[in-house]
């Protein structure tokens, strides 16, 4: 008589990784994971990525979640997993779904004792801080439950397309599960008279339109709908803009395509052309203040969709799942139509690389815009990094990760590690500001250990710009950092310092040819430089709006 061989509870959560797509677990251990990251190390399918620090292990699996549809962080108890709680927050608010992996103690450990290191309160304080973060969450506490629990959680962040936390007992890593298991997965419909009738609706409502205009969201990329999108748009002739937590969902080369809607802080004439439609189409897109100009939107929304709500002329349909109405939509009998007259983003224009006038923000955006290259995924930090790199032209769709709504500074360097590593095709190129860059910039040596080769744009104004000038205190004025020097410490990778146009020329086009491992290049543009006007104008109406 054949046996079935069980399955361990830690070999089953790695195996259930595996088959949903990730290669890369990132993390640091800890003595209440040790178990599970030997199992790990011991997996032919994952590679255990480990980084100098949570905080860069979380935004490096927020990365690699939004390249590659899911991530996974895997760190020890409550001195590990509460340092990444930052960035789960941040992957929560931006829909990006994380598996945070946590080590626990013991059940005979949680008996009574209170002589255990990492101590915060009682043993379910840390689960209880996730929760108000995460879809889902569970405690491997029981061979019975163990496997059911995280198929449950894994498909909770597929579903929703936000982060779900795991937490494993170290007594529980090597424990059985039960023999046959058979994975459970609720496969969630619409309902089909309510989903006719809002496309009936939707059609009725374009077709009559004189001016239909899409604004495109960060859901659209999520749940995997540009192809849907990309028909609608052009099979119908409705034009598209997105919003700035998209940038990229639709490429900058697409004739349909006008680029980015910030309001009355954006480009004018996109503004002007989003705001006069008469059949405004919000698919996937946040009404947050980043996302819609700091409050200086005037739209008419006519249809609204989104993974939590779709309406039509503010009626809602429940029981829609977005991905059905979004591709219903690229499907129904819409009258095509010609698409006229539009904004269109300004491609780049050619450079000259003999100047020797001093860089700006202005001019170092003019000259990034001309390196960028179809095998570019541009990473953008928090702050004047992100209101720059919005009008940088992108050749391939969803090849820009940001921050845009929760906006926390320290994500773009350790979040090269995760898109690298999540598609090795396309090299990263990295903005981050001089104050970003302090916070996860040592991530420089993971992404070495690993082979990588982004190329790091440190915009060094000797500040944090977005606070000036109200709080207007330099930092590094006795000792400033010298970034350039970075890959001399970490004995990997060159440094260039920029202070002027041509400096910027030589240092990118020596950056292109060093393939074999990363670049670091200090762009001087002095404490007085302005960040964007745009930006300027966000802060002014900012603080003027109650």
């Amino acid at each position: 008589m054949t046996m079935v061989s069980q399955i361990k509870i830690g070999e089953y959560l790695i195996r259930q990784l595996a088959k949903y797509g990730i290669k890369h677990v990132f993390g640091i251990p800890g003595d209440f994971i040790l178990g599970f990251y030997d199992m790990l190390e011991r997996c032919e399918h994952i590679r255990l990525i480990t980084t100098c620090d949570e905080q860069g292990a979380g935004f490096a699996a927020d990365a690699y979640a939004r390249v590659s549809g899911l991530g996974a962080v895997c760190v020890t108890y409550r001195a590990g997993a509460l340092k990444v709680a930052n960035t789960i927050a941040q992957a929560y608010a931006e829909k990006s779904p994380v598996i945070i992996i946590s080590g626990a103690p013991g059940a005979d450990e949680k008996q009574g004792s209170n002589l255990l290191h990492h101590p915060v309160s009682d043993f379910g304080v840390q689960k209880r801080v996730f929760d108000e973060f995460t879809v889902a969450s569970t405690v491997l506490d029981s061979p019975a439950t163990a496997q059911d629990e995280i198929d449950r959680v894994i498909h909770a962040a597929l579903k929703f397309k936000r982060p779900v936390y795991i937490e494993l007992p170290r007594d529980m890593v090597s424990v059985p599960c039960p023999a046959g298991h058979k994975e459970k997965r609720e496969q969630e419909t619409s309902d089909p008279g309510t989903l006719a009738e809002a496309l009936h609706e939707a059609v009725a409502l374009i077709d009559s339109a004189a001016q239909p205009v899409i604004l495109a969201g960060v859901e659209i990329h999520r749940f995997g709908l540009q192809k849907e999108l990309t028909a609608l748009a052009r099979n119908k002739g409705i034009p598209v803009a997105a919003t700035i937590l998209a940038k990229s969902v639709v490429a900058d080369t697409r004739d349909f395509y006008m680029g980015i809607y910030e309001g009355a802080t954006g480009l004018e004439d996109v503004c002007r052309y989003v705001e006069s439609s008469d059949c405004l189409l919000l698919l996937g897109t946040f009404r947050t203040d980043l996302n819609l100009g700091m409050f200086t939107a005037r739209l008419t929304q006519s249809i609204y969709a989104t993974s939590e709500k779709i309406s039509i002329k503010h009626i809602p349909f429940d029981n829609i799942l977005f991905q059905d109405f979004i591709k219903g939509l690229s499907r129904a009998p819409i009258s095509p139509r010609t698409i006229g007259n539009i904004p269109r983003p300004h491609p780049p224009r050619p450079i000259s690389n003999s100047r020797k006038s001093k860089v700006t923000i202005d001019s170092l955006f003019q000259h990034l815009n001309a390196f960028l290259k179809k095998d570019t995924i541009v990473i953008a930090d928090a702050g004047a990094t992100l209101s720059g790199a919005n009008d940088l032209y992108i050749h391939r769709s969803m090849k820009f990760l940001s921050p845009a709504y929760y906006a926390s500074p320290g994500f773009a360097v350790p979040g090269a590690l995760g898109a690298q590593l999540a598609d090795p095709e396309f090299r990263p190129l990295v903005l981050v500001g001089d104050g970003a860059f302090q916070m996860t910039g040592m991530e420089l040596s993971s992404i070495a250990r690993y082979g990588l080769n982004p190329i790091v744009i440190v915009i060094n104004n000797q500040g944090y710009s977005t606070e000036r000038p109200t709080l207007d205190r330099p930092f590094n004025d006795v000792h400033p950092w010298q970034f350039s020097k970075v890959p001399a410490v970490l004995g990997s990778g060159i440094g260039f310092i920029v202070e002027t146009e041509e400096d910027l020329a030589k240092a990118l086009l020596t950056a292109d040819q060093n393939t074999h491992g990363y670049t670091v290049i200090d762009v001087k543009i002095g404490r007085d430089a302005q960040a964007l006007s745009r930006l300027r104008q966000a802060e002014k109406v900012q603080t003027k709006t109650p």
